[in-house]
């Protein structure tokens, strides 16, 4: 079977800093989205190749995606809430 790159779009260092502000919903959904990336994939490299082809790589850095992940706990279900200041929350976000 040929390899394939799971992603057509290569990160890049644009994609490191957002260019304007995004809305709390939109952030959470980023970080929402972000995580279950993470669970699937489990690399950075792979977090930054999916943040690379996402609408949320224009409003929302890469680094405080990578920012928000880090405080992620460990065990159960959890989604942030809050926008950029936010937090982790206890079960499942409303809109996944």
């Amino acid at each position: 079977m040929p390899q394939e790159r799971p992603f057509l779009t290569e990160p890049s260092e644009a994609g490191t800093a957002a260019s304007g502000a995004a809305p709390d919903p939109l952030f959470d959904l980023a970080v929402n989205r972000a995580a279950v990336t993470m669970r699937g994939l489990g690399t950075q490299d792979a977090l930054a190749a999916w943040h690379a082809r996402t609408r949320f790589a224009r409003r929302i850095s890469l680094l405080e995606v990578q920012r928000a992940l880090h405080g992620r706990p460990q065990s159960g279900e959890w989604h942030w809430q809050g926008g950029p200041d936010g937090s982790w929350q206890p079960g499942k976000a409303r809109f996944p």
